[in-house]
């Protein structure tokens, strides 16, 4: 059966630059991805002519480019291609590209930019646990800091704590040379990094001094219970079951978690992954997510997700 042709109108107005980019690149995107749709473009007015159900999936796509501009982001032609990609799948949009996080030293919002991060940050702030489990560059870690530092500034907690094992089977910080800091502080870096895209380096300083800010090893947070924090566990595929267990059991009153790891990088020599028994123990409790990120969420350069997709097929997962 043929399906019906119809056709709509878009008035864009002011916002059709930033809706169709400079010299209409995101229109051409557009109409790459939806061949059997003919798009015409003229004084601010979108027509849309073809079949119905397409017709409608690129006016839901338009919607959405609206509301990203509204918000004060600009699309560029490749989050185009992945907005059409979605409503192509029939994916639910909701908080991508529109909801800003935070803002970086040189002024660029961080958002949630696909499916699985808007998801990801919308189950952070429902739940006072949240597992993140995914590939590097889906923003497990990048996001969790963002809204950490969200949370703080607004007053809704009253310190943040970074952590993650240092030395990967089993945090034996023995054998390096200088004092404690030195020894654990190639292991937290990236923590750091992710802190000072988002706080000028001199305000950090002083929010460590008062305890506002704290990034240590896991093997000091035993014995503790976190209080009015927000603590976020990184690189959690090299803690064992019991230094999971350990972790989890200190979050205290007005406290939220966010435990992030990719399974698939267990750098452990001995003793099973705690990330990995962590996911048939703690399912459905209500309070706890699991969140699942893939090569469609990885946001870092286009040749990663290329890297992870060829470590598949090497493995035998593609």
């Amino acid at each position: 059966m043929v399906e019906r042709s119809t056709h709509h109108e878009i008035p864009l107005g002011e916002e059709a630059t930033a809706v169709l980019g400079q010299f209409d690149r995101n229109l051409a995107v557009i109409r790459e991805l939806f061949a059997d749709v003919r798009l015409t473009h003229r004084g601010g007015m979108v027509r849309i002519e073809g079949p119905a159900s397409e017709v409608e999936r690129i006016q839901n796509l338009f919607e959405k480019l609206r509301e990203v501009v509204k918000s004060g982001h600009v699309p560029t032609p490749d989050e185009v291609r992945y907005l059409s990609q979605q409503i192509k799948e029939s994916e639910n949009l909701n908080g991508v590209l529109s909801e800003p996080i935070q803002t970086t030293h040189w002024g660029e919002q961080i958002r949630p930019k696909t499916v699985g991060q808007a998801k990801y940050v919308q189950a952070i702030r429902e739940n006072d646990i949240v597992f993140g489990i995914g590939p590097s560059g889906t923003g497990k870690t990048y996001l969790a800091v963002a809204v950490a530092i969200d949370y703080l500034k607004r007053g809704l907690c009253h310190r943040l704590i970074l952590t993650r094992p240092a030395v990967e089977a089993g945090e034996e910080l023995g054998f390096l040379p200088g004092d404690i800091e030195a020894k654990v502080s190639p292991y937290l870096r990236p923590l750091y990094d992710a802190i000072f895209d988002m706080i000028p380096y001199e305000e950090v300083k002083r929010m460590m001094e008062n305890g506002r800010i704290e990034i240590a090893p896991l093997a000091f947070m035993r014995g503790r219970t976190l209080n009015n924090s927000f603590i976020i566990l990184d690189e959690a595929q090299n803690t064992t079951a019991t230094q999971m267990k350990m972790f989890l059991t200190r979050l205290g009153f007005k406290s939220k978690a966010v435990i992030t790891g990719d399974i698939t990088q267990i750098d452990l020599q001995r003793g099973k992954s705690g990330l990995k028994d962590v996911q048939n123990i703690l399912k459905n409790i209500e309070g706890i997510a699991f969140v699942y990120l893939d090569k469609r969420d990885v946001v870092r350069h286009p040749l990663v997700k290329k890297i992870i997709e060829a470590y598949e097929k090497s493995e035998g997962k593609g």
